[in-house]
């Protein structure tokens, strides 16, 4: 599985790259901040809500600290998506949050 660090992504925000981003974290989680843009499905909703995610598309899995990303990104790529796991998850993002 493909990993990135937050310094990766806080790089590829500042040179403007269009990233999918995947939070899997509960909506209590949620509530405390998310990354600018990201799209919220909880990782007991992934197999539900895969639907609404586009398979031409990569994906940036993250949840606290990266084990339910790791999970969601396994999953999601045995059904053929492309997904990269933010190691560290929000535990070690120190970029800016929407609320």
């Amino acid at each position: 599985m493909k990993t990135i660090t937050t310094d990766e992504v806080l790089n590829l925000f500042d040179a403007n790259e269009d990233l999918n981003i995947l939070d899997v974290r509960e909506d209590a989680e949620v509530a405390n901040g998310i990354i600018p843009g990201a799209i919220h499905i909880p990782l007991g909703q992934i197999s539900e809500r895969m639907a609404e995610l586009d398979g031409d598309q990569a994906y940036i899995i993250v949840c606290k600290a990266g084990g339910r990303s790791f999970q969601a990104a396994s999953y999601l790529e045995e059904k053929g998506f492309d997904t990269t796991n933010l190691e560290g998850g929000m535990d070690a993002w120190d970029g800016e949050l929407e609320f």
